[in-house]
């Protein structure tokens, strides 16, 4: 393998505030590959990496303009995806044509796993503005997790992740109201901006009122009744995307 010089990457935060690794999937990227070059070799450099990173993987970088598709269903599985930039939602078109959207994907959050079932993409995975992303070979993971056993722990708890994410979410569609629907969803909003450096409680929705209404199990109209209620009982103000949470605790209690 050859060797290389690596950088952390880093993760451009809002305007006046500091940049930050990604919380989903650390890693580094690669400065310049060079045979000759006196660098560490990749599977040694990982050992020595700070261990809060978990692991270090050579990537490259791909951007995707809004409304362009990362993948697409039924795509060859051949890599993972970290988003260093934008947001993504990943959808599943049913037979009768009906998009149904199954998540939204923001800075340092990871996409593709989809594809380790089946080695084909079940869903498309959508710009929602701009993007950028790293984008990881999965047998180059994979080789990295048999050798770093740091690396492959934290690839456990990245599917893990996966796994909470999703049965939260049917719990939440089987269980919940619209209105708690839509407050779990800003309230879920709120933690994974602030763990990004944003703001917890001042933040742009990326997503179509018709985007959230369709990853809640709810309508349109619908969605827009509750941002109604949620703002008339002073529980968050809401202007177009522009979203301010005013009372969290209350939000919560719903």
């Amino acid at each position: 393998m050859p060797s290389v010089q690596l950088k952390p990457a880093t993760y451009p935060a809002a305007s006046g505030q500091r940049s930050v690794p990604s919380p989903a999937f650390p890693h580094y990227l690669p400065g310049r590959i060079d045979p000759s070059s006196p660098a560490t070799p990749v599977a040694k450099a990982v050992a020595l990496l700070d261990p809060n990173y978990l692991q270090s993987i050579i990537c490259t970088t791909r951007k995707v303009k809004r409304g362009y598709a990362l993948y697409r269903t039924h795509d060859p599985f051949e890599s993972i995806y970290t988003v260093r930039a934008g947001c993504f939602k990943t959808v599943i078109t049913h037979r009768d044509g009906k998009e149904q959207v199954t998540g939204f994907q923001f800075m340092g959050e990871t996409l593709g796993l989809d594809g380790l079932c089946a080695e084909r993409h079940n869903c498309d995975a959508i710009a929602l503005e701009d993007s950028e992303v790293s984008v990881i070979r999965f047998t180059l993971l994979a080789s990295l997790c048999h050798q770093v056993s740091s690396i492959q722990h934290h690839f456990y708890r990245v599917l893990s992740g996966e796994i909470v994410r999703e049965s939260s979410h049917m719990m939440m569609l089987g269980t919940m109201s619209a209105e708690q629907r839509l407050a779990a969803f800003l309230l879920d909003l709120s933690d994974r901006m602030k763990a990004r450096g944003y703001s917890a409680v001042d933040f742009n929705l990326r997503m179509t009122r018709e985007e959230m209404g369709s990853y809640l199990g709810i309508k349109l109209e619908t969605v827009s009744r509750m941002f109604s209620k949620l703002q008339k009982q002073g529980l968050v103000d809401a202007h177009g995307k522009q979203v301010r949470i005013v009372n969290r605790p209350g939000l919560s209690r719903l």
